[in-house]
């Protein structure tokens, strides 16, 4: 079976395919495959975009058998959920992580302790032919910090706290984040589910 990640991060596509290789026996990134597609993420929750893109992505592709695509962002309690599907452009357009974080934190500034709970999401779909589309979503608890700590990882990862470990994921290494991650958590779920359908039915 023949899947496409709709991604070309190194790092992300190594995880998937660790955790979901022995469903398929091809899997290619979007490079890899030659498919150059934009899909618009428009939805309202992560759930919808990622239905989204996988499903014009496996559209545009029919030689395969399925398409795998994610979206992910971080969710704020004390903020209604925000940033959210914003989450990339939560300051802008620009997607300029600086000025997410910037104003990440001027709206937590007057937010005490105890009332700074926050969750990384993962929502991961599964669009195949003939067949409905898998969608399941990962999260990841912790707390808002009010200064940046550690220098690894990316986006918010300075300012989110990961209570079990006692440390920003800016502070773990490569390995603890993926062990504990939000994208970690949906792709074992989905891997669960992907089994119990060869238990019970084909995958497609």
């Amino acid at each position: 079976m023949k899947l496409i990640i709709a991604s070309n991060n190194e790092h992300k596509v190594k995880e998937i395919k660790e955790i979901l290789g022995s469903f398929f026996t091809d899997i290619s990134t979007l490079k890899e495959a030659g498919v150059d597609i934009d899909v618009v993420e428009d939805g309202e929750t992560f759930e919808q975009n990622a239905i989204k893109k996988a499903t014009e992505v496996l559209a545009a592709c029919p030689d395969f058998d399925a398409v795998l695509a994610d979206d992910s962002g971080l969710s704020v309690d004390a903020l209604g959920g925000a940033p959210g599907v914003f989450s990339a452009r939560y300051a802008g357009d620009e997607h300029d992580t600086a000025a997410n974080n910037k104003k990440l934190m001027l709206e937590m500034q007057n937010v005490p302790d105890g009332k700074r709970g926050a969750r990384f999401l993962c929502c991961i779909a599964l669009a195949r032919h003939h067949k409905d589309s898998l969608c399941v979503l990962g999260s990841c608890e912790g707390e808002i910090l009010h200064s940046a700590r550690g220098q690894n990882g990316f986006g918010y990862d300075p300012y989110f706290f990961y209570p079990p470990l006692q440390k920003s994921f800016a502070e773990l290494s490569a390995k603890e984040k993926n062990d504990v991650s939000h994208r970690h958590n949906a792709l074992m779920l989905l891997k669960t589910e992907l089994e119990n359908e060869c238990e019970n039915w084909s995958l497609f």
